[in-house]
């Protein structure tokens, strides 16, 4: 579904070019999850920028179901370490808001906005929040809204969700009960995961294939087949052959991680 083939980007600033990411090569197959990982400033957001057609490659071809990626794309959901929920909006109302972006979903909304409204419902019922469709972002717990930002990114049936740390910044309850959630939100819904994060447990958690940048520039040094069962639960990520990868992936980290100088 996604594929990326000897792509390079460059940032201009003050008269002076950097590279970023330095040929990247992968292909993200329809309904899998990959997940990066890698020490920060490594590109990994960037990555998912391109693949979002949020930014142009300086070289080389991003594609995705087969097409070039030209612009942002309308067939894909984001969720961010921060939910950014409008404060101002209802629970209900958030959820619906990638419906009033496009043009043809706007006119589509007009003309079933019941329909929808029912259809955020229920994604908010199958994450865990029945009955807050009324309330604002101010009276929910953090994992709450992030459980909002979820169902905002999918209300819209995208076919690949794209996820920039999304659960940094809860705590490990609530993190890995979000990882479940994300999970058979999966499977019941087949969309395509992509996933940075420099959580390296919720990486073989949620992923079937990581990928482990090296920086200056970013270039994939390590891919790792994560050969665990699916459905996961979380002993299988705790236990013997989840930790030996989770070891081998912090290992190959900390040698591509840049020396930090200390005044």
């Amino acid at each position: 579904m996604i594929e990326l083939e000897d792509v390079s980007l460059d940032y201009a600033a003050r008269g002076r070019s950097t590279r970023a990411l330095q040929s990247i090569t992968l292909t993200v197959s329809r309904g899998s999850s990959v997940a990066f990982v890698g020490p920060s400033g490594c590109g990994k957001s960037t990555l998912l920028k391109l693949i979002s057609g949020l930014l142009p490659a300086t070289r080389g071809s991003v594609r995705v179901e087969g097409q070039p990626v030209t612009g942002p794309l309308k067939n894909v959901g984001m969720a961010f370490q921060n939910p950014v929920l409008l404060p101002w909006r209802r629970v209900l109302d958030n959820v619906m808001l990638p419906l009033e972006i496009g043009k043809e979903s706007r006119e589509r909304l007009a003309r079933e906005r019941g329909v929808w409204e029912d259809k955020a419902r229920d994604l908010l019922g199958t994450v865990g929040l029945v009955g807050v469709d009324d309330k604002y972002p101010r009276e929910l717990s953090g994992g709450m809204r992030q459980r909002v930002s979820l169902c905002r990114s999918l209300i819209h049936e995208p076919e690949f969700l794209l996820l920039d740390e999304p659960f940094a910044a809860l705590d490990a309850f609530t993190r890995e009960e979000l990882w479940e959630l994300h999970q058979s939100l999966r499977q019941a819904r087949k969309f395509t995961s992509v996933l940075v994060t420099h959580d390296l447990r919720e990486a073989v958690f949620l992923s079937e294939t990581v990928y482990v940048l090296s920086t200056n520039p970013g270039q994939i040094a390590h891919v790792h087949p994560v050969d665990l069962p699916f459905p996961r639960t979380l002993a299988d990520c705790y236990g013997a052959r989840g930790t030996e990868l989770i070891a081998a992936m912090r290992e190959q980290i900390r040698i591509v991680r840049p020396l930090r100088t200390h005044e």
